[in-house]
């Protein structure tokens, strides 16, 4: 009898979730689907007087806005390829992406100020992980933030923290996911297990769960990009 491969818990919020277990499954590493946040969409206005630009930095953020206007006429800006995809398949006919982190979006609008006659609009998370108007703003753009959804942390699900000792990784792409799981692993440590974060703020999150043995590693993708954490699974 072969011994089954061990799983890869994946921590990011579904719908995202379930589209990462996909990808997995193609890789031919076996998911665990156990979100540690939850997205909950909130209803605010949307006003779109003055607003010459979108600026995009989840998926999510994208989704509810979609839900919340149907105005699809200004050119959004996203922070990554995924982000992109996603204005597009809601209507955005005018999509640009920076490939990259909320810095890396920040200059790509700035880089473009000469062309936004207007305010850029953030939808974002009720707490954003990262700050995008503060840089439009000091680099002379009009910005503001509307909160089009919230995050919640829930617990792992009894299974899951069974089979800590188990797992090869776990997928963390939030500050706050993996601030989650430092809590977590304070009661039930995983000296076996690999941390792989989407970048260095995610795994500052973690605090000092390495050094105190409460983790086996924590690597950070050279890149913040989905793709880029997924390749250290085959190192």
């Amino acid at each position: 009898m072969v011994a089954a491969a061990p799983r890869i818990w994946i921590t990011r919020a579904s719908p995202g979730a379930e589209e990462t277990a996909a990808r997995l499954a193609a890789m031919g590493l076996p998911p665990l689907v156990d979100p540690l946040l939850e997205v909950v969409a909130l209803s605010p206005s949307i006003d779109l007087d003055g607003v010459a630009a979108l600026a995009f930095t989840s998926v999510n953020g994208v989704e509810a806005f979609a839900r919340l206007c149907a105005d699809r006429s200004r050119p959004a800006f996203a922070v990554g390829d995924r982000t992109a995809r996603a204005a597009r398949e809601a209507g955005f006919a005018e999509v640009v992406s920076a490939d990259g982190d909320v810095g890396a979006l920040a200059a790509l609008i700035v880089g473009q100020r000469g062309r936004i006659g207007g305010v850029v609009l953030h939808p974002s998370a009720l707490a954003p992980a990262g700050d995008l108007v503060s840089p439009l703003v000091a680099a002379g753009l009009t910005a503001r933030r509307v909160a089009v959804y919230e995050t919640v942390e829930r617990d792992p699900e009894p299974a899951t923290l069974a089979q800590l000792g188990t797992m090869a990784a776990v997928l963390l792409y939030s500050p706050r996911a993996a601030g989650k799981l430092a809590r977590v692993l304070k009661a039930r440590p995983a000296p076996s297990l690999r941390a792989l974060c989407l970048s260095p703020s995610v795994a500052g999150a973690l605090g000092t769960a390495e050094q105190d043995g409460r983790l086996a590693s924590v690597v950070c993708a050279p890149h913040p990009n989905e793709t880029a954490l997924l390749d250290l699974l085959t190192l």
